[in-house]
């Protein structure tokens, strides 16, 4: 009989969203063939890393530059935005919906960005093993409303993301989260200050100097929908 000890199982999670879209064109295609593979961080996917040990971020890009977070980039319009405006940064893209990520492929590929690493799957599989303090930025951009009273508990901002977030950002870290969906803003506003943040400024209608408009963005200011734009840091 074997005295080998089994690695921890991991935790069983739901995870509540679309995996794929629409038939791939063959250059979306192409892209998750030939550029993915070199941009997803090793050891963040449960398959690579079932124990679930912690992972050094320096590996990713290979040095000590600050990292970002986005989670949920969809199409990658602001992800890829400021990775251009930020050369020296390393920004991570959280992102299971398939179609999006080789959305972002090409246009990193457009670009020639070379700062931009992948995870196309759940962020909570980053959330595991990046140690505490490790990331600068993080944004949370027109994220699923899940507009049902009994779907809040899918949002993004609810315990079960905000606690292990806030663990991940470094103290004075920069949190934003952008939506147009009202009763999102009330929750964003109720509970992510319950979990070590603070709320920079009082307005909430005017998009930071930044920003880079997304196509969630276009697509409620064409159904006459308000986005909101809020600001937090780790305290």
């Amino acid at each position: 009989m074997s005295n080998d000890i089994p690695p921890p199982a991991r935790a069983w999670r739901n995870f509540y969203g679309r995996r794929h879209g629409k038939t791939l064109r063959p250059s979306q295609k192409g892209y998750l063939s030939q550029d993915l593979q070199a941009l997803v961080p090793r050891g963040i996917s449960p398959d690579q890393n079932p124990e679930r040990t912690q992972i050094d971020p320096a590996a990713i890009f290979g040095d000590r530059r600050e990292l970002w977070l986005e989670n949920g980039f969809v199409g990658g319009e602001h992800m890829a935005h400021q990775a251009a405006l930020n050369p020296d940064v390393g920004i991570i893209g959280c992102e299971p919906y398939i179609n999006g990520v080789a959305m972002l492929l090409g246009k990193l590929r457009r670009a020639v960005l070379t700062n931009v690493a992948i995870y196309p799957g759940d962020v909570r599989d980053l959330f595991d093993v990046f140690p505490d303090a490790s990331i600068a930025r993080a944004f949370l951009l027109y994220p699923d409303p899940w507009p049902k009273t009994r779907h809040h508990r899918r949002r993004f901002v609810t315990p079960g993301h905000l606690v292990p977030l806030a663990r991940v950002l470094r103290p004075g870290a920069i949190f934003r989260v952008a939506t147009d969906i009202p009763d999102y803003v009330r929750q964003t506003l109720a509970e992510v200050p319950r979990h070590g943040f603070t709320r920079l400024g009082s307005g909430c209608f005017d998009p930071w100097d930044d920003w880079q408009s997304t196509r969630y963005e276009l697509k409620a200011l064409r159904e006459g929908r308000v986005p909101h734009y809020l600001t937090f840091r780790r305290d």
